[in-house]
């Protein structure tokens, strides 16, 4: 209830949301020696801070990239043909949490007990058949494509997946263009799910999927670092950097073990990255400009790249869902817009909105609109396009922009201490970090401290409701079980059994599963019949999360 209070601020705490203290003014005197250095490189040249291309988005608009999906797979391509029909120029598809985070079909009795839930994050796709369902119509060989697959087990069923209905329609995988994600931060900090393989089996099953890319999918992404998972679970900014390149170097010191791939290859395969953008407007700018000079000095200085083009970090922008307030849900437009704004002012290749009802459920059709249309307003009415990098030469922006690199990197180094990013998921430490952020984040809601217009305070908004929220995924989960019964009766059961006894072999031994698994996915295999598989071979993670 509270309302403005001149002595509050006036006693405000300037600082950012990373707790960096912000002077009241800047001048070139606050800019490091050093970071003059990287200044001094013109856009589109190394170490890239102040931009990945010469002429920015004068010679190629950020893709407007949404996340979309829910109910039937039917649904999810309802939509994605919606959002490209309005102006998407990418598609990302989501599948249903319930049964693809855990690797179960809806006949599960895990999945049984939420029956009502099934849908509602994403459309529930169980085998091939019903991919194709989801991609029906829609042009994925002229059109950037996102498979889903954002946690790690269920990618490779996800990207095979994929890849299977374009093979049925006469495609060339090396002429296909998208990405993939099967990302930790999600997997492993932000969403941890009940059954999931350990993080090194999973380590393992993410560099199988990029030497698979690289020897047949060359355009294509096979694995999205996501710092925005992380972030929305309470990551700092500063935190996010760091983290984000000790999972990258997880990816390249597995790699060159291995000697299967090129470094300048295996660079590139996890050289496209996600990060948030929330309400900090400048710090999350100046954030991204630290990401594109930071990528440039890890891939010089620890594994002597130097080929620019793979040292050019490509990145896309989430902004943040949890700045999204149920209360009074249409401030979310312009939460969206600034965030949206903060992403386009630090150089991302590609952006996705939340969208303003995301607080209260699935992004009704009305609000995914609304994402691409601030997009559109951004691009074609601000301006914001003429000028690269329009934020560089700040005092002010330079000297954060300094600051987050040289405190990423710190935080970087704090987790190689700690045995690296992978056993700073399995101890605990990174979910600690992320919880006490999360802490102090509402202490400072509570106290007045921070406001949130709408739920801290000026929340004696008398008007209506506003906004009715999506209505529901109907018959989506009666579906599912009606399409898996159909598949199991229709398929042909011996070259399931053939096909499973493959990906089971390859899971035990030291072959990339890729191949195996796309012809599980050919054989009609089910999605729980992969988890099976998983979970006979590498057991479930020992999650450090304790109550």
């Amino acid at each position: 209830m509270r309302q403005f209070d001149q002595q509050r601020w006036l006693r405000k705490k300037w600082e950012t949301l990373s707790e960096i203290p912000l002077r009241a003014h800047y001048g070139p005197e606050d800019i490091p020696a050093e970071h003059l250095a990287r200044l001094g490189s013109p856009p589109g040249q190394g170490p890239f801070l102040r931009g990945a291309y010469p002429q920015g988005f004068r010679s190629k608009p950020w893709r407007i990239f949404q996340l979309s999906g829910f109910g039937k797979p039917e649904d999810e391509n309802e939509r994605i043909k919606f959002l490209l029909a309005h102006g998407e120029t990418g598609f990302l598809m989501e599948h249903d949490r319930n049964t693809a985070d855990h690797l179960f079909n809806v006949d599960h009795p895990e999945v049984q007990a939420r029956s009502e839930d099934v849908g509602l994050t994403g459309a529930v796709m169980q085998s091939v058949r019903d991919i194709a369902i989801c991609l029906d119509g829609i042009p994925i060989e002229s059109t950037y494509g996102h498979a889903g697959g954002a946690v790690v087990q269920h990618a490779p069923f996800a990207l095979a997946g994929y890849w299977t209905v374009a093979k049925r329609r006469g495609l060339d995988l090396a002429r296909l263009a998208g990405t993939g994600q099967s990302d930790y931060f999600l997997t492993y900090l932000g969403c941890v799910t009940k059954q999931q393989v350990p993080t090194r089996a999973g380590l393992r099953l993410n560099v199988d999927i990029m030497e698979f890319c690289n020897r047949h999918l060359p355009r294509w992404v096979p694995i999205s670092i996501a710092g925005y998972n992380g972030a929305d679970t309470g990551l700092n900014a500063y935190q996010e950097l760091g983290s984000v390149f000790a999972n990258a170097v997880e990816y390249l010191d597995e790699v060159k073990r291995r000697g299967s791939m090129d470094m300048e290859a295996a660079a590139k395969a996890v050289g496209g990255m996600n990060f948030r953008c929330c309400m900090d407007i400048f710090e999350e700018a100046s954030k991204l400009r630290a990401a594109r000079a930071m990528w440039h000095q890890l891939l010089e200085e620890r594994y002597g790249i130097h080929n620019e083009k793979v040292m050019n970090l490509r990145i896309h922008v989430v902004t943040a869902g949890s700045s999204m307030a149920y209360q009074q849900p249409l401030n979310n437009i312009a939460r969206g817009t600034l965030m949206g704004l903060a992403a386009v002012l630090g150089g991302a290749q590609s952006l996705g909105v939340s969208g303003y009802d995301e607080a209260l459920s699935v992004p009704s059709e009305h609000a995914h609109q609304m994402s691409v249309r601030i997009q559109q307003i951004l691009q074609n009415e601000t301006n914001v396009c003429g000028v690269v990098d329009p934020l560089g030469g700040s005092y002010y922006v330079e000297s954060l922009t300094a600051d987050l690199i040289s405190k990423g990197w710190e935080f970087f180094e704090e987790i190689q201490k700690r045995g690296g990013f992978l056993e700073c998921l399995d101890s605990g430490w990174l979910h600690a970090k992320a919880h006490e952020n999360q802490n102090a984040d509402m202490d400072a809601q509570a106290s007045g401290e921070r406001t949130i217009v709408g739920v801290t305070d000026f929340v004696e908004d008398h008007a209506p409701f506003e906004v009715d929220g999506f209505m529901g995924v109907g018959d989506a989960y009666e579906v599912a079980c009606d399409r898996l019964q159909e598949l199991r009766r229709t398929r042909d059961g011996k070259a399931v059994g053939v096909a499973l006894k493959q990906v089971n072999a390859a899971c035990r031994g030291e072959e990339n599963v890729m191949p195996a698994m796309m012809a599980a996915l050919e054989a009609d295999v089910s999605l729980g019949e992969i988890g099976d598989v998983f979970r006979e071979v590498f057991g479930d993670w020992d999650t450090p999360i304790t109550a």
